[in-house]
């Protein structure tokens, strides 16, 4: 089981759910939630470029999901899920900006985690040559800092989007807006990733 969906077992069963409908549930959201636990931390990461944080995050996403919307049907969970992912790094960087707005009065900096390398735990690329992997890592690595730069609605569509491949209906629904303005974030991302990187750009 993976890192985080094996740090609390997920139970279904409340009030009258009892018998075989119950398990075969909890099966079905265990599964969902170890299939989309190494996106999600992914997302968080870039997010919020530290990965203990991510990894709280998406833990109490997968928490609250399954707490609140275990009953609802399996193919709401996907856009349910990083509705509440994205609402939980939202409440995130509300609370760094209130902690770095204090701690400027006693004289510290509100980061000690400046140099985390948020595509340490990539795969290696297999077959390719040192020169490659090397061009490879410094293209993610600008493409994920890019990411990261873009504006919170622009980056949530884009990452939405590319990294777990939703649509724009799903997308919408996690983001809590329209379809169009999904499209609008979206097409907005896209176009300021492919000014920024250049060559970079795949």
């Amino acid at each position: 089981m993976s890192t985080c969906a094996s740090v609390f077992a997920v139970s279904c069963t409340r009030g009258q759910s009892t018998g075989a409908m119950a398990l075969q549930r909890e099966r079905q959201l265990n599964r969902f939630l170890i299939e989309v636990e190494r996106r999600a931390l992914r997302i968080a990461e870039i997010s919020v470029r530290d990965r203990d944080e991510a990894l709280d995050l998406v833990q109490d996403a997968m928490i609250k999901l399954a707490r609140n919307y275990a009953e609802r049907p399996e193919g709401e969970w996907t856009p349910l899920f990083y509705r509440i992912l994205q609402n939980g790094i939202r409440d995130w960087h509300r609370r760094q900006k209130v902690r770095n707005r204090v701690m400027v009065w006693f004289g510290r900096s509100g980061s000690a985690d400046e140099d985390y390398d948020v595509t340490a735990n990539a795969p290696d690329p297999a077959g390719r040559s040192p020169e490659a992997e090397v061009q490879t890592g410094e293209a993610m690595q600008r493409l994920e800092e890019s990411v990261h730069e873009l504006p919170t609605r622009q980056r949530e569509a884009f990452m939405l989007r590319t990294f777990e491949g939703l649509d724009v209906a799903g997308t919408a629904v996690a983001m809590g807006c329209s379809e169009g303005s999904v499209k609008t974030h979206y097409s907005r991302a896209v176009h300021a990733l492919r000014d920024k990187l250049g060559d970079h750009w795949q």
